[in-house]
């Protein structure tokens, strides 16, 4: 959700402005989520790397995170939404902390799209720290250096019992990953888009799946392998 601090700036505003901005184009993306039947969308909030930022910002963001925490909660429960937040929690304050889990709780019966909030969250660390898992099991016998698998590995992720990820969507221009889901991104479709994130819309977003659906998926097999190939072909 990339370019809130320059649509804030465009409008001569405070970037924390273009934050607050950002969290409505956080409810059109969930409800457009739930009208088009998608069954996880993950939103990345805050990087392991946002801590860079002002401290001023920072902390903003960290007021923002909690009151939206508190007044979304509803919505998401009348929307039949189950709210989970993916990266590592222990630089958050503990009154962080606890609201994030009484949040999960609320939504946790919920049986409809699961939103995923990555919150200091990093693709490298979601790695490594699935690596450490193994090789606690290695330490204590559990398993041996030549059983770690692919498979392995996947499972000490985070959401690793959720599917990968098939399309991934930047906002503001920007055409890089920035560490987000390195491992569950090798065969997600990447769409880029000129358009900040408070201004990505309905109408956005099903032009982001428009493009998806234009995609043909082939996983390193050739279009002639797959079951349907009606699909326009668009490179070996």
């Amino acid at each position: 959700m990339d370019g809130n601090g320059r649509w804030a700036k465009q409008r001569d505003l405070p970037r924390h402005a273009g934050h607050k901005a950002g969290v409505k184009s956080v409810r059109a993306s969930v409800e457009q989520s739930v009208k088009r039947g998608i069954e996880v969308l993950t939103l990345f909030a805050f990087s392991s790397e946002n801590w860079k930022r002002p401290e001023k910002e920072v902390s903003l963001l960290m007021d923002l995170f909690m009151v939206a925490l508190q007044r979304e909660v509803k919505r998401l429960k009348r929307n039949n939404v189950r709210l989970r937040i993916i990266g590592d929690r222990s630089a958050f304050s503990e009154k962080l902390q606890q609201r994030i889990a009484a949040a999960e709780a609320s939504t946790a019966d919920n049986s409809g799209l699961v939103l995923q909030i990555a919150a200091n969250y990093g693709g490298r660390w979601d790695i490594v720290q699935a690596v450490r898992k193994l090789a606690r099991s290695v330490e204590a016998g559990e398993l041996a250096a030549d059983q770690i698998t692919e498979s392995a590995v996947a499972s000490g992720l985070s959401f690793a019992d959720l599917p990968d990820p098939d399309l991934f969507i930047r906002t503001g221009g920007e055409q890089r990953i920035s560490n987000f889901m390195l491992w569950q991104s090798a065969y997600t479709e990447l769409y880029f888009t000129d358009r900040y994130w408070p201004d990505f819309d309905a109408d956005a977003f099903d032009a982001a799946l428009d493009f998806f659906a234009s995609r043909q998926r082939r996983f390193g097999m050739t279009g002639e392998q797959l079951p349907d190939t009606a699909t326009q072909d668009l490179g070996d």
